[in-house]
C-alpha cells in the first residue's frame, strides 16, 4: 500500500481529481491525522448547533430564526423550529452522550448538553414562547420522530437526567403526535420511532404504530440493501435519511426489551451494512457525490447510514474506519466551503453546494436543512477509537481511480423469506425511564 502522500501525488499526476468548477475552490484534502479531523467535525457540530440550541435555550428561537422556503412561509413557520431542533439533536446526540472527554472537548460537550437539555424544556413547556407544534398538520410526526431518535441514541444524556417535570412534558409532546396517521411510505418509521422512544421512557406503546409499522416497512424491501419508499423504489437518499437508520435504532431498542427481536435486527443490520458499502463507493475522489432525487438540500445528511454503521462498529470488514472518516471529511469540507452555505448570522441556507434556493421543495425550510447533522454520528466514538485514531487511508473511489486493483463489488445475496417481527410481550409496569408494556388502541 502506498503512503498517503505518495498516493495523493499519484492521483494528482494522473489527473483523477479533475478540475474544480470555475466558481468553486479546489477541494481540500482531509487533514493528515484523526485528531485534526475530529477537531474539524466537532467544529461543524458546534457551528450547526450554536444558533439553534443557543436561541432555544433562551426561549427566543421562534423570534430569531429565519424561515427560508419556496413554500408558504406562514405555513412552514408551524413546523420549521421543531425540524431544526429534532434533526440537529438526532445527529449530535451520540456526541452529547459520550463520557470521559478531557480539555476543550469536555467543556464544549458540557455546555452544549446543558443547552440541549434546556431546549427540551423550552420546546415542550406549554408556557414557553418556543413551545413547539407536535400534532397540528402532518409534518410534526416527522420531527417528533427525529427528536425521539436523538433520545434513543443518548438516553443517558437526553432523558434520564431531566427534571421529572420536563420528562412529563416530553412524553406528552411525543404522545400528542399519535393523532397523525402516517401514509404508506417511509413515514411509517416516524410513528415507530416515536413509539420506541416512549418504550424506553417507560410508557405503553401502540402495537400498530410500532411492530405494525416495522412489518410494513420491511415488506417493501427490494434487494441489495435497498427498500422501497412505500411499494415503489425511489432513486434518492431516503434509504439513508430515514429508512435504514430508523429501522436499526427502533429494532435495537426492541431487542434491548425483548431478545426475540434479535434475528430481525441482524437481518436489518446486514442490509444496512451493504447500503453503507454502496454509499462509501458513491463518494468520488474529490469528495463530491451525485445529487439525486428529492431533499438534496439535506446535504451530507445523505450519508447517515454510512455514519451510523461507523458509530455502531458495523462497517463491512473491507471498509477501514479511517477510509470512511476520510471520505466523509472530504464531503463535508467540500460542501461547507461553498459560498452561501450559511447566512451572516450562521443559519443554514437552502442548497446542495452553497445557496441554491430552487433546489428546495415546497416542504423544505430553514429547519429542514439541519438533517445534515446526522453525518456527524461518529463523533459519538471516543477519540481513541480506530475511526479517529487510525492513520489516514484513501477511500474506494480514490483507490480505483488511482489504478489500484481491488476485489469486484457484488450484490447482497438476500434470502426471499420475510423478516419476522414478533409482538412485544406485555408485562408489568416498570419505573419511569424503563421499558414497559405494549398496548393496542
Amino acid at each position: 500500500m502506498k503512503s498517503r502522500r505518495e498516493f495523493c501525488k499519484t492521483v494528482a499526476h494522473a489527473g483523477v481529481l479533475g478540475a474544480a468548477a470555475a466558481h468553486a475552490a479546489e477541494p481540500k484534502l482531509p487533514a493528515d491525522d484523526g485528531a485534526a479531523d475530529r477537531r474539524f467535525w466537532r467544529g461543524v457540530a458546534l457551528q450547526l448547533a450554536t444558533p439553534v440550541l443557543g436561541h432555544l435555550a433562551r426561549r427566543e428561537l421562534k423570534a430569531v430564526m429565519p424561515v427560508e422556503t419556496r413554500g408558504d412561509v406562514a405555513d412552514r413557520r408551524n413546523y420549521t423550529h421543531l425540524e431544526a431542533f429534532g434533526r440537529l439533536l438526532a445527529g449530535i446526540s451520540p456526541w452529547l452522550g459520550v463520557r470521559g472527554f478531557a480539555g476543550a472537548e469536555a467543556d464544549q460537550q458540557r455546555r452544549f448538553l446543558q443547552l440541549a437539555q434546556a431546549g427540551l424544556d423550552a420546546a415542550t413547556d406549554p408556557a414557553s414562547p418556543d413551545f413547539m407544534n407536535f400534532h397540528r398538520g402532518g409534518q410534526p410526526l416527522v420531527d417528533a420522530a427525529f427528536l425521539a431518535q436523538a433520545i434513543l441514541r443518548a438516553p443517558d444524556a437526553l432523558w434520564k437526567p431531566l427534571d421529572p417535570r420536563v420528562r412529563r412534558q416530553l412524553v406528552a409532546a411525543l404522545k400528542s403526535s399519535r393523532v397523525i396517521r402516517p401514509p404508506a411510505n417511509n413515514w411509517v418509521l416516524f410513528a415507530a420511532t416515536v413509539e420506541a422512544a416512549l418504550l424506553t421512557m417507560g410508557e405503553a406503546t401502540i402495537a400498530e404504530r410500532l411492530e405494525g409499522s416495522l412489518r410494513q416497512m420491511l415488506a417493501w424491501y427490494k434487494g441489495d440493501g435497498a427498500y422501497g419508499d412505500g411499494e415503489f423504489f425511489h432513486f434518492d437518499y431516503y434509504n439513508s435519511f430515514v429508512i435504514h437508520p430508523m429501522l436499526v435504532d427502533v429494532l435495537a431498542a426492541l431487542r434491548q426489551r425483548d431478545p426475540a427481536f434479535g434475528p430481525a435486527l441482524e437481518i436489518v443490520l446486514r442490509r444496512a451494512r451493504r447500503f453503507a458499502e454502496i454509499q462509501e463507493r458513491l463518494i468520488a475522489p474529490d469528495g463530491t457525490f451525485p445529487s439525486l432525487g428529492r431533499s438534496t438540500t439535506y446535504r451530507f445528511g445523505a450519508f447517515q447510514t454510512l455514519a451510523q454503521m461507523a458509530l455502531r462498529h458495523e462497517l463491512p470488514e473491507h471498509l477501514a474506519p479511517a477510509q470512511v472518516r476520510g471520505a466523509l471529511t472530504a464531503v463535508m469540507r467540500r460542501m461547507l466551503a461553498a459560498p452561501g452555505t450559511f447566512d451572516a448570522d450562521g443559519w443554514l441556507r437552502v442548497g446542495f453546494c452553497g445557496h441554491q434556493p430552487t433546489l428546495g421543495e415546497t416542504y423544505i425550510s430553514t429547519g429542514s436543512l439541519y438533517l445534515c447533522s446526522v453525518a456527524l454520528l461518529p463523533l459519538g466514538l471516543p477519540p481513541n477509537d480506530p475511526f479517529w485514531a487510525d492513520p489516514p487511508a484513501p477511500w474506494t473511489s480514490q483507490r480505483l481511480w488511482a489504478g489500484e486493483s481491488l476485489a469486484a463489488d457484488h450484490a447482497l445475496p438476500d434470502s426471499p423469506e420475510p423478516v419476522h417481527v414478533p409482538v412485544l410481550q406485555r408485562g408489568p409496569a416498570r419505573p419511569s425511564g424503563q421499558p414497559t408494556t405494549t398496548q393496542r388502541p
